[in-house]
């Protein structure tokens, strides 16, 4: 039995023809130009293993996840958001055979085949003699303790087979700002070719380039965190640009602020909708615009649980389990009927919509991609400087209380100051979203009865006021 995924995939790209796919800096690329590089890099790639992929927002990127698909590969995508010693650690933890960079410079010699996109598509293309049964992808968890998580999933794939199918208000365009590696972007592009519509490519994020993409393709749908969210309502051009072509605006990652879901809805009318979704289980929770209509109190909830997943709450904590599931942590037990703990507290009222009021754990969702940073990873690296003696890290909101920093406060051995800190934490993480925006020195950490670093203690001045403690 071939993957459904994959042929409807192959159907779509061999049906499309001179039809636009992607968009970006000006260059098109046609579904049938796309197909073409899928034919060269299958070509280049050998059979079955693991095959990592390294690299940014351009058609080439997909393209070889599909290549490599096809060949009956797991496929690892090195999420642009994991610090440097994670994203070493993934790959050796994946066992990667073939790793696809766009600079084969950026990685050191190992045991895996280096290689580079311009290297795979310099090359006659040939097709597959079959369809392999399944598709597996790996998503490396940023920030994690030792060897990082890596989250295996496969049935999602098949199921959005199932579920993105043309729409009949006719083809859409689909504006791309999440990183193909990361599984917001990964399910974006993918849905969009399931689609046959036409992708917008961003090579990162500027407000004011997406609402210039916006007005000049005439785009149909786009996916936002509430940190991205919140630097466009705030765009000096934002009231002069026509957003009317938007018939879908998909937000998600971390909490948003009520007042920002309610002035999206201002500015881009009935068609915003939140969902709630972790990369072990993309697809928990969704409200759209029609049922925030008149109800004020649920602009704070993520909406009710979707079709084909469960939840419950025990102890505080929202578990979830079902469709969406991921198959398993690479190297563990399958999931299967099992519940995941998602490390959020939450509650549920009497129809069913849930809200998110706090973290079991001390995570921090930060970034322009709601990335996950552990706070034990950054005392880690922090307590690594010569003068720091002690570190506690914990998250603290935003500006205007939007979003979440991360905070340090430091007992230092000697004269310290908090640029040093930061830069001892940028050069170890090699990513900034793990740098503490703030660093804060003490003489002593507070301690709980039985000796362990009091971090309510710490936290709760920066959330006094606030309904939650999470932002």
């Amino acid at each position: 039995m071939e993957s459904l995924f994959l042929t409807r995939v192959l159907d779509a790209l061999r049906s499309g023809g001179d039809e636009v796919l992607f968009v970006q800096d000006g260059v098109e690329t046609g579904y049938g130009q796309a197909l073409e590089l899928v034919r060269r890099m299958y070509a280049g790639l050998p059979e079955g293993g693991v095959v990592a992929i390294d690299a940014g927002n351009r058609p080439e990127t997909v393209l070889l996840q599909i290549a490599a698909q096809l060949r009956g590969s797991t496929v690892l995508l090195v999420a642009a958001s994991v610090s440097a010693p994670d994203r070493l650690a993934a790959v050796e933890a994946a066992g990667v055979t073939t790793l696809v960079a766009e600079r084969a410079a950026d990685w050191p010699a190992g045991d895996a085949r280096v290689t580079t996109l311009g290297e795979l598509v310099d090359r006659d293309g040939t097709d597959p003699a079959e369809l392999p049964a399944s598709v597996t992808v790996v998503f490396p968890t940023g920030g994690t303790t030792g060897t990082p998580k890596l989250i295996r999933h496969s049935g999602i794939y098949d199921g959005m087979a199932h579920i993105f199918a043309p729409d009949p208000a006719g083809p859409g365009r689909t504006l791309l700002i999440a990183p193909m590696t990361h599984m917001t972007g990964n399910a974006t592009v993918l849905g969009a070719i399931l689609r046959r519509e036409s992708v917008v490519l961003l090579r990162g994020f500027d407000a004011g380039a997406v609402l210039e993409a916006i007005a000049e393709h005439r785009i149909t749908s786009l996916s936002l965190t509430p940190a991205r969210l919140a630097a466009v309502l705030d765009h000096p051009v934002m009231t002069s640009t026509d957003v009317g072509s938007v018939r879908q605006l998909s937000l998600g990652a971390a909490p948003l602020p009520p007042r920002r879901l309610a002035q999206a809805l201002d500015v881009f009318g009935p068609v915003v909708g939140q969902g709630y979704g972790l990369t072990e289980a993309p697809m928990i929770a969704s409200i759209s615009a029609a049922e925030l209509d008149g109800r004020p109190e649920r602009l704070e909830s993520v909406g009710r649980i979707v079709p084909g997943m469960e939840a419950r709450i025990d102890d505080g904590e929202v578990l979830v389990r079902g469709l969406s599931m991921m198959d398993g942590y690479h190297g563990s037990a399958p999931i299967g009927d099992g519940w995941l703990r998602t490390g959020d507290l939450g509650r549920f009222d009497d129809e069913g919509y849930l809200y998110l009021l706090d973290r079991a754990n001390d995570v921090i969702i930060t970034g322009e991609h709601g990335t996950k940073v552990y706070s034990t990873v950054v005392e880690n690296a922090l307590a690594r400087h010569p003068l720091i003696r002690s570190v506690a890290v914990f998250g603290v909101p935003g500006d205007d209380g939007e979003g979440e920093r991360v905070h340090a406060v430091v007992v230092a051995s000697g004269e310290l100051s908090a640029e040093e800190v930061r830069a001892h934490a940028r050069e170890f993480f090699g990513r900034e979203h793990f740098v503490p925006s703030d660093v804060d020195f003490t003489g002593a950490l507070p301690l709980t009865a039985i000796g362990k670093i009091d971090k309510r203690a710490l936290r709760a001045p920066f959330w006094s006021g606030h309904r939650r403690g999470i932002a």
